[in-house]
């Protein structure tokens, strides 16, 4: 059975233009085309809409940063050609594309020693290793981070571990394709570790 993106939206509790993001970003399966539509099939709106919160109580820190991106877009930058995520990416293009430069605290983000990617409130990539930045005009990067995982099917959901270290691997496989809601004005929010959701 398919359903469009708005019935999807709507058994998420989502905007559409929030659902259309899990489309154009490669990260769920079966879709079809039908003109100018895009039809969804349901066990893949079933899978997102039962995916378990993001348990970050299981996380060693009190607070961890959160990096909430949009859909890979080409930029002309010296260091990068893409912002945002998108499954079509390659690890090293992906990494690239979220390392930054974002407005945060720096510190913040440092202390948390991971930092979740969301697309839509799924965590689609994991970065580690965030100790170390580079402040631009207000904004930060983190040169030194790794992409620990990412996703490639939200729904399964499919996950890759990338060749960092064991606690690198651990976090990512702990969050990658989980659920996790936060607010925020501009790209990073802070989570409370113990809470599934920020106000």
């Amino acid at each position: 059975m398919l359903v469009t993106t708005g019935q999807a939206a709507s058994e998420l509790g989502c905007a559409v233009t929030t659902f259309r993001r899990l489309v154009h970003a490669n990260v769920l399966p079966g879709l079809d085309s039908r003109g100018n539509r895009v039809m969804v099939p349901w066990d893949v709106v079933q899978e997102l809409r039962d995916r378990t919160a993001a348990p970050l109580d299981r996380l060693s820190s009190s607070e961890v940063a959160v990096l909430r991106v949009n859909v890979a877009q080409p930029v002309q930058e010296p260091t990068r050609q893409w912002i945002g995520f998108s499954a079509a990416l390659a690890p090293g293009d992906l990494l690239k594309a979220l390392q930054g430069w974002w407005r945060c605290d720096p510190e913040s983000v440092a202390a948390g020693g991971v930092l979740p990617v969301t697309l839509s409130g799924y965590v689609v990539a994991v970065l580690t290793q965030v100790q170390s930045w580079e402040k631009d005009r207000g904004r930060y990067r983190f040169p030194g981070a790794v992409l620990a995982g990412y996703v490639t099917d939200l729904a399964g959901p499919v996950k890759h571990l990338t060749d960092g270290g064991p606690a690198d691997r651990a976090a990512a496989e702990l969050l990658l394709g989980t659920r996790l809601v936060s607010h925020s004005g501009g790209a990073i929010a802070y989570v409370p570790a113990g809470s599934t959701t920020a106000g």
